[in-house]
């Protein structure tokens, strides 16, 4: 197994790139100049951890309108789980050494990281 920039193999490095969902995405995605798997999964979590987050915030801010909040509240706590579902299969995949490609946004970080 190829060791990464940090020191640790590339597996453990891709599941750290998304254990802290965007944030560790984006510190491994500069830090990370040679390890294509790593960068992958960096980059992928980066863009799926912003998507929803932000999707997640917006949706919020009508949870608090009569009536219609309470569909928008179930919708942001489904987000919320699908959220946390997504973040433990892709570290526990990228831990196992397989890279996770999740449709339309898995595609692009690849085309982008194979460039």
């Amino acid at each position: 197994m190829k060791k990464t920039v940090f020191g640790l193999s590339e597996n453990l490095a891709a599941a750290v790139a998304y254990l802290g969902f965007f944030v560790t995405g984006i510190v491994f995605l500069v830090l990370e100049r040679e390890n294509k798997f790593v960068r992958f999964a960096a980059l992928q979590s980066t863009i799926v951890f912003v998507t929803l987050g932000l999707l997640g915030w917006v949706i919020g801010l009508f949870a608090g309108i009569p009536l219609i909040g309470l569909v928008f509240g179930l919708v942001r706590w489904i987000i919320g789980a699908i959220t946390v579902i997504l973040w433990l299969f892709m570290a526990f995949t990228a831990y196992k050494g397989q890279a996770v490609k999740l449709p339309i946004i898995g595609d692009l970080c690849w085309e982008q990281v194979h460039k």
